[in-house]
Parts: C-alpha cells; structure tokens; sequence
C-alpha cells in the first residue's frame, strides 16, 4: 500500500490571530489539511471562537495566537490572508508557493449583548467552515493531480 501524497501546508493570516484565522485553522486541520494561524499583531484567542469551534466539535482550548513572523521561515504550499488588513500589511511570506486573500468579517468587532456577539461568531464561523471545506477539497484534487 502506498502512502497518498502529504496534506498541503497552509498559513492563515489575519491581524489579531484571535478569531477569523483561528477558526480558519481548525476547520482546514478538521478537513486533513496541515494548517497554521498567525496575526500581524496577535491579540489572544477570542474566548468565543473557542466556544463557537466547541459547538462544531473542535477543542479549541489550548490554541495561542501567534505572529506571522514565527511562521516566515517555514515552507507554506499556500498563505490565506482572511482580512484586509493583513492582505494589506503582510503581502509576501518568504516560504509561500502561492497567496490567496479571501475575507470574512470580524465578528470580534461585533457589539451588543453576548447572544449577538456569539450570533456573530457563529455566522462567521459557519462562512469560514464553508469557504475551508471547499479549500480542501481543492488542495485534494491539486496534491492528486500534481506529478510526482
């Protein structure tokens, strides 16, 4: 039996690694995908991004955000910004086959009472689960189809 080819590595960036990214990376490493989140000024885990990806399955607990400048000497198959800002401040990644922006709202900048700061975190990760599963899917159907 042979091995299928190793999962793409992908690199999440946004500007706080507290939400968007975060919850980027578990789904994409829910859907077998090598995944890493970092912010171009990392301002902690979002206590509920933890609960929204715990209502989905994921134990988020121990998740840290971290900056996009650990993550510059590693080899990266792709780099996903997920908000303009960081499209903006971290055009290039020096390990990057390829970057791609796609963004979502922040639900961390969502006011009001915690029932809709948390209906915002849940749209928002329900969008971002939407765009990763399709995300994998293509990276799949890229790592078969490449010659080895």
């Amino acid at each position: 039996m042979t091995a299928g080819p190793a999962p793409a590595r992908v690199l999440v960036v946004c500007t706080g690694n507290a939400a968007r990214s975060q919850m980027a990376e578990a789904l994409l490493a829910r859907e077998g995908v090598a995944a890493a989140s970092a912010g171009t000024h990392p301002a902690g885990v979002h206590p509920l991004t933890v609960r929204v990806l715990a209502e989905v399955g994921i134990d988020w607990s121990g998740a840290r955000s971290k900056s996009v400048l650990e993550m510059l000497d590693e080899p990266w198959d792709l780099v996903l910004t997920v908000c303009d800002h960081a499209r903006e401040t971290c055009p290039f990644v020096p390990g990057a086959r390829r970057t791609v922006h796609e963004g979502f709202p922040d639900p961390a900048a969502a006011t009001g009472s915690e029932v809709e700061q948390l209906a915002a975190f849940r749209a928002g990760r329900d969008a971002i689960a939407a765009a990763m599963t399709a995300l994998a899917a293509e990276l799949r159907a890229a790592r078969r189809a490449a010659p080895r």
